[in-house]
């Protein structure tokens, strides 16, 4: 298991609470950290613990649903041989006294915390010191408790590998219990966020895209918890929640010092689109993973949502935009019952009226 104690001894913890092979504490830390004293774990950890970018990602998708997340943003791009991966989420966020000692060896959250999944047993934290051992640098670009994380990770495909295609969807079928899975395609950055995504259905919502479209798609749909009055008085951005600092950002120059100390390079021309709204917000890993393409071949073609006979006209922008607000205050009936939209929210002009419909996942 990367950055943690070998799966095995701690399967025998969680089976086997206060018997020989049950893992002990060296140093609580914390703020819901201790460190294992464990010779074992310290010797497991080792480089070959994370092989490639994919477990790099994967890890990382873990440790932020670990820390209570309920949204995760991947962004990451490549240039050459140098790839940056930064990771934002909504969960506890990460103390300043622990931003450093969190890439330590055995630390990691406390064992009553550990957590189950189909990649083994995996607990707060627990990764970060292999998937550092491995990059040309990782840190947390910022974090506070309560705030969520954000955490940026560069690596080098010369010492890291990584899938050749990155830009290819899996195809999704079903498993042997009937349930949906990925079941073609390369296991690339793309793969490993959609497998994440069908695992904690319900529990995350995952995005994925470059900077760029990773806060365009922040603005969209994550609401300031502080109304325009109380924004005014904040001293700076950095006073909210992680994912909440790139929708407060009132114009272009401040989403880009914003956008740079979350992790995410973007250019200030990019920052103009971006506010602009020439950026469009990317929809959830699982939406696009679900509903790619042709899904419905047999389905009529839409009308033109924009007019109807009488010649009301809306601008296709303006739909546009109307329909990532409808997104985005969906959020509430999606976080209260776990529903999930499979496609963008359909704004139809007619006699009238306005028809906003929503299509919601199967499953839901």
């Amino acid at each position: 298991m990367a950055g943690a104690p070998a799966a095995q001894d701690l399967v025998g913890f969680v089976s086997s609470m206060g018997g020989e092979r049950a893992l002990r504490v060296e140093e609580n830390l914390g703020e819901g950290f201790v460190r294992l004293r464990v010779a074992e774990a310290e010797r497991r950890q080792a480089k070959h613990d994370v092989r490639c970018v994919e477990d790099v990602v994967i890890e990382m998708l873990r440790n932020a649903r670990d820390a209570g997340a309920r949204h995760i943003y991947v962004a990451t791009t490549r240039e050459g041989s140098r790839r940056v991966t930064t990771m934002l989420d909504d969960g506890r966020g990460i103390p300043a006294d622990m931003q450093e000692r969190v890439f330590e060896a055995r630390v990691t959250s406390k064992l009553e915390s550990f957590h189950m999944d189909r990649w083994g047993v995996h607990g707060r934290g627990m990764a970060l010191y292999s998937i550092r051992e491995n990059a040309v640098s990782a840190e947390v670009a910022s974090s506070a408790p309560g705030k969520g994380a954000a955490i940026r990770v560069v690596t080098d495909v010369s010492s890291l590998p990584e899938r050749a295609d990155q830009s290819t969807w899996p195809s999704v079928g079903t498993d042997d219990d009937g349930e949906q899975s990925c079941v073609r395609g390369p296991h690339n950055i793309v793969r490993t966020c959609c497998e994440f995504a069908l695992e904690e259905r319900g529990a995350c919502e995952v995005y994925l895209g470059s900077p760029a479209e990773v806060a365009a798609t922040a603005r969209a749909r994550m609401r300031p918890s502080a109304d325009a009055s109380e924004l005014l008085f904040m001293d700076a951005l950095s006073e909210l929640p992680v994912l909440e600092r790139l929708s407060a950002a009132a114009d272009a120059s401040e989403l880009l010092r914003v956008a740079a100390s979350l992790g995410l390079e973007m250019s200030e021309r990019t920052a103009h689109r971006i506010v602009s709204g020439q950026v469009r917000p990317a929809r959830s890993v699982l939406a696009r993973l679900t509903h790619r393409g042709d899904a419905h071949p047999q389905r009529p073609r839409e009308v033109d949502l924009a007019r109807d006979r009488r010649g009301l006209r809306i601008a296709p922008a303006d739909v546009d935009e109307f329909s990532r607000v409808m997104e985005r205050d969906f959020a509430l009936l999606a976080d209260r019952y776990y529903l999930s939209l499979s496609a963008d929210p359909k704004v139809r002009v007619g006699r009238g009226k306005i028809t906003v419909t929503f299509d919601l996942e199967e499953s839901d």
